[in-house]
């Protein structure tokens, strides 16, 4: 079972690694000033999935986030338990994702316009973008995390219980 479960956090890890870098990804490139460029959206998916990834396969998040909601007395995979997991992982991802993604977007931006770019001071691209990246992030993360969990878990023939915890009159 440990070893199933181990693949399980895998695969979250990736399908998650992927879906918030793609909104994130297209988030930055929708709102950026010289519009959607398809070119930037690619390298700056790639580079957030990869920092996705890695921070993924670093933090033990599904231990990080149990431990957090048990020690808050919150039923696990309640909508209050997904609520809190959804931002731990929003405040561990989005800062070093949008991070990257501004040194990223300054450097392309500068190389593209030869050095001329006149770009606001990094620190309000940085604090502006982390706001909207933590609001993203935060929905993306509370929708997908259950939907995916569920999948994964599926296809890994693990039985768990249904969302919000067993039913009223039983004990957990």
């Amino acid at each position: 079972m440990e070893k199933k479960m181990k693949k399980v956090g895998i695969q979250m890890n990736i399908l998650m690694g992927i879906t918030l870098s793609f909104f994130l990804s297209l988030t930055g490139n929708l709102t950026a000033k010289g519009g959607f460029k398809p070119v930037a959206f690619i390298v700056s998916f790639i580079l957030s999935t990869l920092i996705s990834l890695i921070i993924g396969f670093i933090i033990p998040m599904r231990k990080v986030e149990g431990g957090i909601t048990k020690a808050l007395g919150l039923r696990e995979r309640s909508l209050p338990a997904n609520i809190i997991s959804a931002l731990i992982s929003d405040i561990i991802y989005s800062p070093i994702i949008t991070l990257a993604m501004i040194i990223l977007a300054r450097k392309m931006a500068m190389k593209s316009s030869g050095g001329n770019a006149e770009l606001p001071p990094f620190i309000v691209m940085f604090l502006g973008s982390l706001v909207l990246s933590f609001v993203i992030a935060f929905i993306i993360i509370l929708i997908v995390t259950p939907l995916f969990l569920k999948l994964v878990m599926k296809l890994n023939g693990i039985d768990g219980p249904p969302a919000g915890g067993p039913p009223a009159g039983r004990p957990e």
